[in-house]
């Protein structure tokens, strides 16, 4: 749920955005290359959802913040890189996605900066291999997410791929 969005433009339009867009991204993303899942929260709700598509794997988020669930969705992956992504960045394409994978292969981690000081894209090489303090102390949802990111993952060649904006505010509406 888009929270700041919703004390814009009202809960019920701001879900009703989530979901159309989440939709679009769906579609736009779909590739042979790579397994999409959709981390879903509420848990409960989400993984009951009729609304999601019904050949996509789900994973619950679970609780904690914003880096206590992506640590977790990424803890999960077994093998090979994986990448996370937020659901609120319209101008995502499959060939950024493409890029991000493409990177990992020289280099640990990879970042798609937003023009806020965030990230939309988190990529690992090794995500089962994640450092335990991944994540901790970052100030989310400030200009410093990426930069206190960047400090929790210290040995690690890092890289960025193209700057796309998310949408958390009625101005950041395309």
């Amino acid at each position: 749920m888009k929270t700041r969005l919703g004390r814009d433009i009202g809960m019920t339009a701001s879900a009703w955005w989530f979901r159309h867009q989440t939709r679009r991204l769906l579609r736009r993303l779909q590739d042979p290359r790579w397994q999409i899942v959709l981390a879903v929260a509420p848990d409960v709700e989400g993984m009951q959802s009729r609304f999601w598509p019904r050949g996509l794997p789900r994973w619950p988020q679970g609780r904690g913040d914003l880096g206590d669930r992506m640590a977790r969705m990424m803890g999960r992956v077994s093998v090979g890189p994986a990448c996370v992504i937020g659901a609120d960045i319209p101008g995502v394409m499959r060939h950024h996605i493409g890029e991000a994978f493409r990177v990992l292969g020289n280099h640990d981690a990879v970042f798609g900066p937003a023009p806020d000081g965030g990230y939309w894209l988190i990529g690992l090489k090794q995500p089962c291999r994640q450092p335990p303090n991944i994540f901790k102390g970052v100030r989310w949802s400030t200009a410093h997410a990426l930069a206190d990111t960047k400090t929790t993952l210290p040995s690690y060649r890092i890289a960025e791929v193209a700057t796309l904006a998310d949408v958390d505010e009625v101005t950041d509406l395309p």
